[in-house]
């Protein structure tokens, strides 16, 4: 008996030994390429993609620069697959640039850690989904701009340049990376990661919003000034979250007018402040 248990004893140790061998190794290679990566040049042609984006002629500098450094970690660790189309070079600066302009001054560490994979349609793609209504199955189609789920993000292409490149109020990027942003602490439920002391704050005004949004999505009458939401941003509070990134980067002096203790929230969150940046 004393013999089995030695046995198992040097097993479990020996395995335990590989598993570590293994971690370091990968976290060794995964080192390297990072390494590799920070020293790839910006390139004149990948800047010069950004030159048309506004949002990248407001950045100071320094801003610039961080975030040159940070597209290039994204679109070398994560894989881009094109659905039906080629995947270009500007397709990745300009996915990339918004996907970090929302990290621009969080430190998260590797941009986006779980995040694997973007996949790019040219057009609106039609899913089917799963519908339970009290027991009743049903499958039905929707029509998706966008997707963000598990360790993926679609992007369709073609509603995300025309934002891009003539800003409003909508940035289908942006909302899409805003969830994964919201999902970084393991739940998608409309609050991201952040510190304890500023949970309270955060839920009282963004959950306080969504809840008369929501009244008034129902009733579909005298929308005011949540017009400028948009009844989208009703479906749930992960929804809410990713709509009003996108008025805080897209239209930050009319969310900063409309809804105040919205604007400083998401001020507070995403360290930056776009009605004085970006206008």
């Amino acid at each position: 008996m004393g013999e089995y248990y030695l046995n198992l004893l040097l097993f479990v140790g020996l395995a335990g030994f590989f598993i570590l061998l293994f971690w370091l190794f990968f976290a060794y290679r995964e080192k390297k390429q990072l390494q590799q990566i920070a020293a790839l040049p910006f390139t004149d042609e990948q800047r010069a993609y950004l030159a048309h984006l506004s949002h990248y002629q407001h950045l100071p500098s320094e801003d610039r620069e961080r975030i040159e450094r940070s597209i290039l970690r994204f679109i070398h660790t994560k894989k881009f697959i094109g659905s039906k189309l080629d995947v270009t070079e500007e397709m990745k600066i300009i996915i990339a640039f918004y996907a970090c302009l929302l990290l621009l001054h969080i430190e998260t560490g590797n941009c986006y850690d779980n995040l694997q994979t973007i996949i790019v349609y040219n057009q609106p793609v039609v899913i089917d989904k799963v519908q339970n209504n009290g027991g009743i199955f049903s499958q039905e189609q929707f029509l998706i701009d966008g997707q963000s789920a598990n360790d993926t993000v679609v992007i369709i292409w073609h509603d995300a340049k025309r934002e891009a490149y003539h800003p409003r109020k909508d940035n289908v990027i942006v909302h899409e990376f805003a969830h994964e942003i919201d999902f970084m602490d393991g739940e998608i439920d409309g609050i991201p990661p952040m510190e304890r002391s500023k949970y309270h704050a955060w839920t009282n005004v963004l959950y306080g919003e969504y809840k008369k949004l929501n009244k008034i999505a129902l009733k579909n009458r005298d929308w005011g000034d949540y017009k400028f939401i948009g009844e989208y941003a009703a479906t749930n509070e992960a929804e809410f979250f990713a709509v009003i990134s996108e008025r805080f980067f897209e239209s930050p002096v009319s969310l900063k007018k409309k809804f105040p203790d919205l604007y400083n929230e998401l001020k507070t969150f995403y360290k930056i402040d776009p009605a004085v940046l970006f206008s």
